[in-house]
């Protein structure tokens, strides 16, 4: 089934999915799960209300209560799950994909993430071949009040007082646009911050650094410090120094480390995809990376596993451990703020610190459209390898092939039919050099780079 991914069920709703499988979803969900309750909170997409009905059937017709918390960020959805004790929730989103997809982020009791590994493989089998027979006693659906409200009071907690700083805040016409101002107040410059499922200002993926350009010439325009951008279900953010250039995030990772390894000196979760300049900047700070797979259902168990104090990955996504290991574009912002305010207090600016992490030449995430991804992946590993001895191997997820003086990585994506390549080296040449190589043995094998 198209729809079914590594990380949660997404698609182009009406040609991967539909709604007779969203409402088996429902019906064979609260078994999997061995929940008597199902928690659901939804995004502003034009398709939400059809998939609502049929999950709110499936689910009530299995037997199992439906507590409706209405509109809702993803992240509010795993704090509700966490605190109060949920065995199942669901929130329908896509995410950041354009305004035709749409999906559903499932998780467990404690907010843990159902991905292709961990339940969506049982669930997918159960959709395509279970019978259907409906409980005699149905299930209610049962409305939550007061989760914003509750919600809001908890990312209270941690914000400082950054009433010195100038900020401009891109909500991407998304589900950010709920919390915004009760987290942030009417002072920042906002932009789209209005809900929005046809995202009329620009698409809500803030990683393509294009659906930027109207923040960025906010910042300049206005002399903010900084500029603050969320995606379409405010589980990731992003940021624009005070020189209007897009800070790649997994620069932030590091960034983060100011405020955490204050006092705990302990392990930082990073993606395989992570700049060596953070990797580096957080072991001065103290702290302990550990390398691993990319996506958040990886990320949430083995922050678990590790007690890691936090992480961050290059999409955009960072998990706290005082968040139940889950990601938090609002909290993250907060710690951003809070970590700008005492910058500036010192004369410092956004752009400075930010030129502290990002000490090598990166070519961020670079996209190739190819048929047989394993292949290519493969053939690129051997010539490189075949060629110099690497000094560390990683294969984990794709491959992260490092020599002392540059690194790269190569991986099939697992939500997109693209292969994805980041790499990094101490200079500009020796980055260009390499990147030809990488092109001119991807285009052999029939692959075309995204632009």
């Amino acid at each position: 089934m198209k729809a079914f991914k590594a990380y949660d069920i997404r698609g182009i709703y009406g040609s991967d999915f539909d709604g007779e499988t969203v409402y088996r979803i429902g019906f064979f969900l609260p078994g999997l799960l061995e929940a008597e309750n199902v928690l659901v909170g939804y995004d502003c997409r034009e398709s939400t209300p059809d998939i609502l009905g049929h999950l709110f059937r499936g689910i009530t017709d299995s037997g199992a209560n439906v507590y409706d918390i209405g509109l809702a960020t993803t992240p509010m959805v795993y704090f509700v799950t966490a605190v109060h004790g949920y065995q199942a929730s669901v929130q329908i989103t896509a995410s950041h994909n354009p305004a035709e997809y749409n999906g559903l982020k499932i998780s467990r009791r404690d907010a843990l993430p159902v991905g292709y590994d961990t339940g969506l493989r049982e669930l997918e089998k159960i959709v395509k071949t279970g019978g259907i027979q409906p409980a005699v006693f149905r299930g209610e659906v049962i409305e939550l009040p007061g989760i914003k409200a509750e919600y809001t009071t908890f990312l209270e907690k941690f914000r400082g007082d950054y009433s010195n700083l100038k900020i401009g805040i891109d909500c991407s016409n998304g589900m950010a646009s709920l919390l915004v101002r009760d987290v942030f107040g009417n002072e920042p410059e906002y932009i789209y911050d209005r809900m929005d499922g046809s995202f009329p200002g620009h698409p809500p993926n803030p990683l393509d650094e294009r659906n930027t350009a109207d923040l960025k010439k906010l910042v300049l325009n206005i002399g903010l410090d900084v500029g603050v951008i969320f995606d379409g279900d405010g589980d990731r953010v992003m940021f624009i120094d005070e020189r209007g250039r897009f800070v790649r995030p997994d620069l932030i990772t590091g960034v983060l480390g100011l405020h955490f390894l204050k006092e705990e000196k302990g392990r930082v979760l990073h993606d395989i995809r992570t700049s060596r300049g953070v990797i580096e900047f957080v072991e001065k700070l103290g702290g302990k990376p550990f390398m691993w797979k990319v996506g958040h259902s990886h990320a949430k168990l083995k922050m678990r596993e590790l007690n890691a104090i936090y992480g961050g990955e290059l999409a955009g996504h960072y998990y706290f451990r005082d968040f139940f290991n889950c990601d938090s574009g609002m909290l993250a912002a907060i710690h951003v703020l809070n970590i700008l305010s005492e910058l500036k207090k010192r004369g410092e600016t956004f752009s400075r610190l930010i030129d502290s992490v990002n000490v090598y030449s990166n070519s961020g995430e670079l996209n190739f459209r190819i048929d047989d991804k394993e292949s290519v992946i493969n053939s690129v590993r051997d010539y490189f390898i075949g060629n110099e001895k690497p000094v560390a191997f990683y294969d984990f997820d794709g491959y992260r092939i490092e020599y002392p003086q540059w690194w790269f990585n190569i991986r099939p994506s697992n939500t997109e039919p693209w292969l994805r390549l980041v790499a990094e080296a101490e200079t500009p040449e020796l980055l260009e050099n390499k990147l030809e190589k990488v092109r001119e043995l991807i285009g052999k094998a029939g692959g075309y780079e995204q632009t």
